[in-house]
This record gives C-alpha cells, structure tokens and sequence, in this order.
C-alpha cells in the first residue's frame, strides 16, 4: 500500500517539470520567437542564477525503515513506518545549502520476533546537513547531496518483558546522508525526491540504566515532497 501511495504520488511530479521548462523558454524569448535581452545582475552572477533565493522549505510523506534483526543473537526485528517530514534550508551560494530536516510526527514502528509481536517503540529524529546541489537554480532537474549529523529521540517503548522493570532505547546519534532530485515547477515551487541513511546503534536500557547491547537499526528514508523558494 505504501508502495501505491507513493507512486500516485509521483504522477503529479512528474508531470510538472515541462510546464517549467515552457515558461522558461516563454520568459527567454520575446514575442517573435527572437532571444531576449539578459540583464546581469551584480548579487546572483547573470541570467543562469535568476531564480536564486536564500531559503527553501520542503514538506514530504516520508518512509523510514530501519535494517532488519538489528540486535545480535536475535530474531527481534523493527518494522518501517511512514509520517511527515519538514525542511528548511538556507543557501550561502546557488550551490552549497545548509539543511535542518526533521520529523513533523513521531514514526512508529511495531517490533516482533520469531514467535510475533512483542512491543512497539515510537522514533522523531532532527538532522543538519551541508549539501551541494549541482548545476543552477533555473533548471528543470537539479540533483543534490548532503552530509550532517542527526540525533532520534525514542519513546513509548513497550518491548520485551522484564519484570517490574521498563526496557528502553537511548536516543540515536550519528552520520546522516542524502541524496536528492530537485524538480522545478517555477520559480518558486518544486517537488523533491530524496533518500537518506542514518547511521546509528542506540544502547538499550533498563529502567534507565545501560545494557551493553545495541540497536543496529541505522534506517533508511525515501520521501516524496514539495516545496517553495523565497
């Protein structure tokens, strides 16, 4: 079902780049088809950084799923979830960006073993990441990457059965990276695909206390967005 939504999401996306790269030639020519006049402009460089704005914002529906039998010398395993994710980004060039990404809602995810379900655990995580992104801002395709360092806070853990005691997970820290499609619409609006990988082994607790053993869950995300430019 995931799979579904996703691609019926896409449909939109994909449909939107040419209408950007007609307007462009629109705005490129005047109305006998002739070029157009370029004016440069002193902040941004010219015609190709046209559409260079400071700061971006990306709304997305992503999917995050963790790797699968994270803990050593078990069956247990940790179940994909998908919820909305937030960017807000700040662009010191038309190339180079600084991102803080994160969670708008707790990811949930249902963990199990050989034997079926036997708790659940709830996941927010917050990133911020340099990126590059290639080419200028006004084209249709404009890919990007990133890396940064991320932090996920767990909660509402229900796992396992101790007596008397509550098992948890520390919060997640390590290495985030991204790669990502930017797709412009216009000026202003475009969509975004990307994916992510966090890299990361939360300890596992005992009413507080540390265990020794580790989470190896290091997810992945894929999200499907849109966003503006201002």
């Amino acid at each position: 079902m995931k799979i579904r939504l996703f691609g019926l999401a896409l449909v939109p996306l994909l449909a939107a780049p040419p209408v950007f790269a007609q307007d462009a030639v629109a705005a490129a020519t005047d109305n006998d088809g002739s070029p157009r006049g370029v004016a440069t402009n002193s902040t941004t460089g010219g015609d190709a950084d046209a559409a260079y704005k400071r700061w971006a914002v990306v709304g997305s529906a992503t999917v995050l799923q963790p790797s699968s039998r994270p803990l050593d010398g078990s069956s247990l395993d940790v179940d994909g979830d998908t919820a909305p994710t937030i960017s807000a980004s700040w662009y010191a060039t038309p190339n180079i960006a600084v991102e803080l990404w994160g969670a708008a809602d707790k990811f949930k995810h249902d963990v199990s073993d050989n034997a079926g379900k036997v708790g659940r655990v709830d996941q927010l995580p917050l990133a911020i990441s340099g990126q590059y992104h290639f080419g200028t801002p006004d084209q249709v395709f404009r890919p990007f990457v990133g890396l940064g360092y991320y932090q996920s806070n767990f909660s509402n853990e229900t796992l396992g059965s101790v007596p008397g005691a509550h098992v948890g997970v520390e919060d997640a820290k390590g290495a985030i990276g991204t790669v990502g499609l930017d797709m412009n619409i216009n000026p202003t609006w475009f969509a975004r695909v990307d994916a992510r990988y966090l890299d990361g082994s939360p300890e596992l607790t005992v009413n507080g206390s540390g265990t020794g053993e580790e989470l190896d869950l290091s997810p992945w995300t894929v999200g499907v967005g849109i966003g503006a430019r201002f």
